[in-house]
């Protein structure tokens, strides 16, 4: 997630600079073929050019609110997460029968805790894992981009990679060891919280009513689980995306048959002069058209991304606070060069 004010001009350049300069290139040969070559029949009337513009504005803006429509809705997923999961821990320690309860049961309640700790950790590996659309398993020049991209994110912050270390600190060696055996580990820990939970119930730890407002509360982890996984399973359909960018193409490859014949119009000065404004012109549509590429995939590890990490490490310090661990506790995640992740 980036968190400066204002997309400032390095996460721009680092987004789109580099097409400055093939779109610098083919300005800069239809201006020179027109003005050394007399090439006036490769001109087209600038009323096409215009109309094909304005239609592939419409596309990309429809492309860019489905896009913010997947981002938002995931971020709200987290949102929900951490509400719901001081919730659940908050139950989890104010619910007994017996007082202030027994050392074996309070215990139990720890391990919960922690295991959801765990959980948190493990949901946001899986959701990092790659899928075939998203930018770094694409092919060659433009999949190494995006992946030297994550690679400079997470060297920024220590802690991106170190889930293992998390897990083997809130998991015992037992259920660290069944890991390999899920494909879903996530839903295996969610699934065996409810069985010590019930394992609480049947021990008269809790009530039958507090056993079913926690069992409430991991079915919302349940749905936040599938709901995210929706958004990384399923991509924004590729008919839109790739229509929208050939589109974009056709527009950037017609946009200096047209407009090079109307600065051309106020002298030989004025082809010279079609060059900047063709490129800028050019350029905001890749940068639109890239946006809205970058953000219909929340949870891919760039800078456009819901920042899980900063989001687990936050309900990690107030699960811990909850009950009652209050020395040793892990730093906030702080951003790093304008991104938080």
């Amino acid at each position: 997630m980036i968190t400066t004010k204002y997309f400032n001009y390095k996460q721009v350049l680092n987004l789109a600079g580099g097409h400055i300069i093939w779109l610098t290139a083919w300005c800069s040969l239809v201006a020179a073929l027109f003005y050394f070559f007399k090439w006036k029949w490769m001109i087209i009337p600038w009323v096409p050019v215009a109309l094909i513009g304005t239609a592939e504005a419409f596309y990309v803006g429809f492309k860019n609110n489905q896009a913010y429509d997947r981002l938002w809705e995931a971020r709200k997923i987290w949102g929900g997460i951490v509400n719901s999961s001081r919730s659940f821990v908050s139950m989890l320690y104010a619910f007994t029968t017996n007082g202030e309860g027994n050392s074996e049961t309070e215990t139990m309640k720890k391990k919960i805790a922690y295991r959801h700790i765990a959980w948190l950790y493990t949901f946001r590996e899986q959701l990092l894992i790659p899928t075939e659309w998203e930018h770094m398993s694409q092919k060659r020049h433009f999949g190494d981009i995006n992946i030297k991209r994550h690679r400079l994110i997470k060297a920024g912050f220590p802690d991106y990679g170190r889930t293992p270390i998390f897990l083997h600190k809130y998991l015992s060696e037992k259920e660290l060891d069944l890991q390999p055996e899920y494909k879903n580990f996530a839903t295996y820990l969610i699934s065996k919280q409810a069985k010590e939970v019930n394992d609480l119930k049947n021990a008269g730890d809790i009530t039958d009513f507090n056993q079913m407002q926690l069992q409430e509360a991991l079915n919302l982890f349940y749905d936040y689980q599938g709901q995210a996984e929706r958004i990384k399973k399923f991509p924004s359909p590729r008919q839109f995306a790739s229509t929208a960018f050939i589109f974009n193409v056709i527009f950037i490859m017609l946009l200096p048959l047209g407009l090079v014949n109307e600065f051309a119009k106020l002298g030989n000065w004025g082809i010279l002069v079609s060059v900047p404004f063709c490129v800028i012109i050019g350029w905001i549509y890749i940068v639109m058209e890239l946006v809205g590429d970058y953000s219909e995939n929340p949870f891919e590890g760039m800078m456009f991304d819901i920042p899980m990490l900063s989001i687990c490490r936050t309900i990690e310090i107030d699960v811990l606070q909850i009950i009652g661990e209050h020395d040793d506790l892990p730093e906030p995640i702080a951003s790093k060069n304008g991104v938080l992740v």
